[in-house]
């Protein structure tokens, strides 16, 4: 259990927090909420010990782990993502490289001092086994690669190594790191800020079972909802907690300002009553006494105070744009890719005027490879993808914030380039959280989600009529997503949207382009069943990830099927496919077994007594256990060709 008692920070003048008291024991969930620049990042630094409170204490037993996932990784990894993964089990990843070098020093007895060493080695080996088969440390490597599935990769991608991954794969390897490690307390910033709709189902399934401590920071009201028994909400310069998910937060906090406003008026009304008084009898001298006792009264008085209940935004009105052609985007039979390897193929889809359309579907896919398409930074390598006559367009990308120029103030730049006709630029501002003197404020004095919401805001102000958005929420807090959220639907134009949060493509999209697998399929309003996850049995099958993609498959509802293949031939194919998985499936099943059968005897103790023998079960085990995890590869390209 970790305990945070009465903590306080301040920078400089300003105090972020004080008076935070937390608990994070065995089975708790907290969401942690609150504004940008209320101190969610330095509250989560002192309570990883990154950084000292100014006041407060932390309390922790000695033997206690903790994980952490920053926002931002400090990466140090050199091996491949399944050794960077394994070496996060703590004791079990000891035993499992010293079992290693116990198998490869029994299987060389020749390069032993003396016959004894050979028997110490035998007994050494045994007790080790048996250590790490009582932890379940045989399962470890399919646990490990169960996590990564869920996570989005590919089984072959297990053996690449983690320097070659972007900064979102690589955040992925940390998350998963943690997961396999399962630390008494786990605290995650932004744990979805990375992943793809399929992934952050699936990890809110794994976190809404989490045994141990969780604390975790999200922007995501679905994630909360499916994760967290309590939110606490970091305002008004300390933690207030409350009981439940994202839902009855919601609920509890407007009846608590309920309570607040009327104790309040309730005092104001005193307090009137007195003044009056004090007004009234102020001069006359038999009522000295009593005005005197009320003047004091009022001095000593704390008044109530009332939390701000603005929001940051409460209408939006943005300037006509140009009208463009009813199809604002055509695809006709296109394909994309990179080089010799398709990355989407046979996509036939429109998108009309005044539609916000979602692109869904697991990273590396081609969501970004099909906008960058439309927008002729990508040639097509067969079919046409054009955009429509009169079409303008602004683009939003993910690293957009980190190109603010950060000596400029916030009102210079959001109105460089904009020529204000008859709109007060401060005003618009205002509704993107910035009203006031915050519009003076520089660049560089802002948080990260901040930033963000500077760049949207100065992208969705343009007079254009297509506006394509990638993951706009990434480092926004909730009332930032809010702003994001009115602000689509009160936008007049066309938005292409690519986002995880699943909350926003509910409320803000008319469509969504589900793309996977080499296909983009076009969906009417929002299915439900798209923004669940699928069977994590069936993840890596079903993956395309880290720019490998499926050649198979044409595209989805609106699509036209691809020519010169003749259904005959499909069904002799799919026969075929399916003929091949199911012998897969049995030859695992056989391997697999076999497995389990050396470990039973590897964990005899008497077998030690027969050095032998030893060396060659365990020569045994290993060819079966490679075995087993190439027959699982071979099943895993077979099971991905038949979904196609």
């Amino acid at each position: 259990m970790l305990t945070a008692s009465a903590l306080g920070r301040a920078y400089g003048p300003r105090t972020l927090f004080a008076n935070v008291t937390l608990q994070l024991s065995a089975g708790r969930r907290i969401a942690l909420v609150g504004g940008n620049g209320t101190g969610k990042t330095s509250l989560i630094e002192i309570l990883v010990g990154d950084a000292e409170p100014d006041e407060g204490s932390i309390t922790k037993p000695k033997d206690m782990t903790l994980g952490y996932l920053p926002q931002d990784l400090v990466d140090t990894a050199t091996g491949s993502v399944l050794e960077e993964v394994l070496a996060g089990a703590g004791e079990m990843a000891t035993l499992a490289e010293r079992l290693h070098r116990l198998e490869a020093a029994i299987s060389d007895p020749a390069s032993l001092d003396d016959p004894d060493s050979y028997d110490r080695l035998l007994a050494d080996y045994g007790e080790t086994q048996g250590q790490f088969e009582a932890m379940g440390g045989y399962a470890l490597e399919a646990d490990a690669r169960k996590v990564l599935a869920g996570l989005g990769f590919r089984d072959a991608d297990a053996d690449r190594p983690v320097r070659e991954l972007s900064g979102g794969w690589r955040m992925r390897v940390a998350l998963a790191r943690l997961l396999l490690a399962k630390p008494d307390v786990l605290i995650l910033d932004e744990p979805t800020n990375h992943l793809d709709v399929d992934s952050v189902a699936w990890l809110e399934q794994q976190l809404a079972a989490w045994p141990g401590a969780l604390l975790f920071v999200s922007h995501d009201r679905d994630f909360i909802d499916a994760v967290a028994d309590r939110v606490v909400e970091l305002a008004e310069g300390t933690a207030l907690e409350y009981v439940g998910g994202f839902a009855e937060f919601v609920v509890q906090r407007e009846e608590r300002l309920q309570r607040i406003e009327a104790a309040a008026a309730r005092q104001a009304r005193e307090m009137a009553k007195v003044e009056q008084f004090i007004d009234r009898f102020r001069y006359k001298a038999t009522k000295a006494r009593q005005v005197q006792s009320r003047i004091k009264t009022l001095e000593k008085l704390e008044k109530i105070h009332v939390p701000d209940r603005r929001e940051l935004v409460a209408r939006f009105s943005f300037p006509e744009p140009p009208r463009s052609s009813r199809v604002v985007a055509e695809f006709a039979d296109a394909s994309v890719g990179y080089g010799a390897e398709p990355v989407v193929e046979h996509v036939s889809l429109s998108i009309e005027r005044g539609q916000t359309v979602a692109l869904i579907g697991p990273n590396g896919a081609g969501k970004t490879t099909l906008l960058k398409l439309i927008l002729g930074e990508l040639e097509a390598s067969a079919g046409q993808a054009n955009l429509g006559n009169n079409v303008s367009v602004a683009k939003f990308h993910q690293h957009q914030a980190d190109e603010l120029d950060s000596d400029k103030t916030v009102i210079a730049t959001f109105s460089g380039g904009i020529d204000p006709g008859k709109r007060n630029l401060r005003t618009v501002l205002g509704s993107f959280g910035f009203p006031g003197d915050a519009a003076d404020r520089m660049v560089r004095d802002l948080s990260g989600g901040e930033r963000t919401r500077l760049s949207l805001a100065r992208t969705m102000i343009e007079p254009v009529n297509l506006l394509v958005l990638d993951e706009p929420t990434n480092h926004l807090d909730l009332p930032s997503c809010d702003v994001l959220e009115d602000a689509l639907v009160a936008y007049p134009g066309t938005v292409l949207l690519v986002t995880h949060d699943r909350h926003l493509i509910r409320n803000a999209a008319d469509a969504v382009i589900d793309v996977r697998n080499g296909r983009a399929v076009w969906h009417d309003g929002v299915p439900e069943e798209l923004l669940t996850p699928p069977d994590p049995s069936r993840v890596a099958a079903a993956r395309v990830g880290l720019g490998k993609t499926s050649k198979a498959g044409s595209s989805g509802a609106k699509n036209q099927p691809a020519s010169g293949q003749p259904e005959v031939a499909n069904r002799g194919n799919t026969s075929q496919l399916r003929k091949q998985v199911q012998r897969l499936e049995r030859e695992v099943d056989e391997a697999e077994a076999r497995v389990a059968q050396l470990q039973e005897q590897l964990a005899d103790p008497t077998i030690y007594d027969r050095p032998e023998e030893v060396l060659v079960l365990a020569n045994q085990y290993e060819e079966a256990k490679a075995k087993a995890v190439t027959l699982t590869e071979q099943w895993t390209e077979a099971a991905e060709a038949l979904e196609g």
